[in-house]
């Protein structure tokens, strides 16, 4: 099963970016289908950003035109870069792999966005 690591969370104050990373600890993601979910402390974990194997996109209506998802060229990595960061964006980001065969989750990574 594909391991998921993440990086790149950190504080930040509010209109400030971050970008996150994902990355497969063995070969590529070329397979999966791609998606960053956050959870807010006493909040269920909600979707954020999704990327298909093909590269369509989808982003869930609090972060559109401030949020985007993308994938490298060679597939190793999958990226949200994260602009006008409002505090309610605060939360656990966590990436997501599926195929027909397997879902992954990575270890999480905190985004804290100051007012």
């Amino acid at each position: 099963q594909v391991q998921l690591v993440e990086s790149g969370g950190g504080l930040v104050q509010a209109g400030g970016s971050l970008r996150l990373s994902c990355a497969a600890s063995e070969g590529t993601l070329s397979g999966y289908n791609m998606a960053w979910y956050r959870q807010a402390p006493g909040k269920q974990r909600e979707l954020v950003a999704a990327i298909t194997v093909g590269g369509s996109t989808h982003y869930t209506d609090s972060v559109k035109g401030r949020f985007t998802i993308s994938r490298d060229g060679a597939k190793r990595t999958v990226y949200l870069e994260m602009n006008n960061l409002e505090p309610g964006d605060t939360a656990v980001y966590f990436c997501n792999a599926e195929n027909y065969a397997t879902i992954a989750w990575g270890q999480g990574t905190q985004v804290a966005v100051s007012s």
